[in-house]
């Protein structure tokens, strides 16, 4: 759909102007008309034109700028401010072109009689699905201020692992970019030298350690440019591309289509199934991202248990809002139980991805009838337990990912010198 840039006099007598997403200039004089708006000027927007090359177009919005625009939202909600007139004028302080046309889109949404959450489902590059699952159990609880606030800090925490993550990554990737074209280098330019120097030294018979065929295997198949010689003689006559073969070229194509359709399928939903359960196996990491959940599970419930919803509702709106597929099959699984009559505190005692203690904590709430305060502890906790994780997590991944590289450097050398010794002991011997 494109994007209309529009100036129109509203049903109250005002000037407004915006930019709302339609099909085509038709629609999108329909579209103001059944708001009540009389259009004065409707064109196609320049974001719109920018979208039909989005190479050039830069369609990412910062978790910064989200987590602004979530607090500002909140407060204005809070507040009492109509959404329309909010998002309005968020979009007006917006300073990213791109996030300034969401709004608006978003806004137009709003306008047509669409709810927040569904507007912003629209925009699943800007918004992802936990936040516009949670904000729509904020619609569901009338508790949209209240939610809102939980987003922004939870986008503020999202910033700060990532922040973590990339600060102690920084280092180790230097290291293994370096890494990687040493060893292209080595295989392409030195080992096939190398090679040919120890079968003149031990014959055409002589017999090299596993893990020097294995380099030297790697090396033929980088520098086999027959099919290039054939394909394309003109340009291997260059040296550079004569020594980027082929089977390179379609290594990388192969790896880039690989990765491609890897993103596509984890869209599906057996794609998304299956990779949330890989996440939940990774070693150390899956217990961050299980604990991330409980928190984000215990504070969304326990916000809509404090708002009246029942708790069945509350399972069933909470289960998308956690951000695993698994652990929403769970809840679901857990929501059929206690719709049977089972207890929903032993319901989570039993669960596989929920600790023990969110299952005693929510027993004790049954008693005493206040789940709620119960859970925001609960979230509080395994929030701290996450910092403590991802500070020691920190720390580990530099030495760790040194070791690795170190090993690989250490294999390259060992391949290469130590049939080299062997061969210089038989030719001295």
């Amino acid at each position: 759909m494109a994007q209309f840039a529009y100036d129109a006099i509203t049903k109250e007598g005002q000037h407004a102007h915006g930019v709302l997403a339609a099909g085509s200039r038709e629609e999108a004089l329909s579209a103001l008309r059944a708001q009540g708006s009389r259009p004065l000027t409707i064109k196609e927007s320049a974001d719109a034109g920018a979208k039909k090359n989005s190479f050039f177009t830069n369609k990412k919005v910062k978790l910064h700028d989200l987590m602004v625009f979530t607090r500002e939202l909140s407060t204005m909600v809070s507040a009492g401010v109509s959404l329309p007139r909010c998002l309005e004028t968020l979009a007006g302080q917006a300073e990213n072109p791109y996030f300034k046309s969401v709004i608006n889109g978003v806004n137009h949404e709003v306008g047509a009689g669409s709810s927040l959450a569904d507007a912003m489902a629209k925009y699943p590059n800007v918004f992802s699905d936990v936040y516009i699952n949670m904000v729509r159990a904020g619609e569901a609880g009338g508790i949209l201020d209240d939610i809102l606030k939980r987003l922004a800090l939870q986008v503020e925490k999202d910033a700060t692992i990532r922040k973590k993550i990339r600060s102690a990554m920084a280092y180790p990737v230097v290291i293994l970019c370096i890494t990687i074209i040493a060893f292209f280098g080595i295989m392409l330019f030195i080992l096939p030298k190398i090679g040919n120097i120890l079968h003149s030294l031990g014959g055409p018979n002589a017999k090299f350690p596993i893990y020097t065929q294995i380099m030297l295997d790697i090396s033929n198949f980088l520098k086999s440019s027959s099919i290039v010689h054939a394909i394309l003689p003109p340009l291997t006559k260059v040296p550079i591309l004569s020594i980027l073969t082929i089977n390179a070229v379609l290594f990388i194509i192969i790896f880039a289509v690989g990765i491609a359709y890897l993103r596509r399928w984890t869209k599906t939903p057996t794609g998304a199934y299956k990779y949330h359960s890989f996440l939940l196996r990774i070693p150390v990491f899956g217990k961050i991202i299980a604990k991330i959940a409980v928190a984000r599970f215990a504070r969304t419930f326990s916000a809509l248990m404090g708002s009246g919803v029942s708790v069945l509702d509350a399972l069933e709106i909470t289960g998308k809002a956690v951000g695993n597929k698994v652990i929403q099959k769970e809840l679901v699984t857990i929501a059929e139980k206690v719709r049977n009559g089972q207890p929903l505190g032993k319901q989570f005692a039993e669960a596989q991805y929920f600790p023990a203690i969110v299952g005693q904590m929510i027993s004790v709430g049954e008693e005493t009838g206040n789940i709620g305060d119960i859970l925001v502890k609960v979230a509080d906790f395994y929030d701290e337990e996450v910092d403590v994780v991802i500070d020691s997590l920190s720390s580990l991944i530099e030495p760790l990912m040194i070791i690795v590289l170190g090993s690989l450097v250490g294999l390259i050398a060992a391949s290469v010198m130590g049939p080299i010794a062997n061969l210089s002991k038989n030719v001295g011997g």
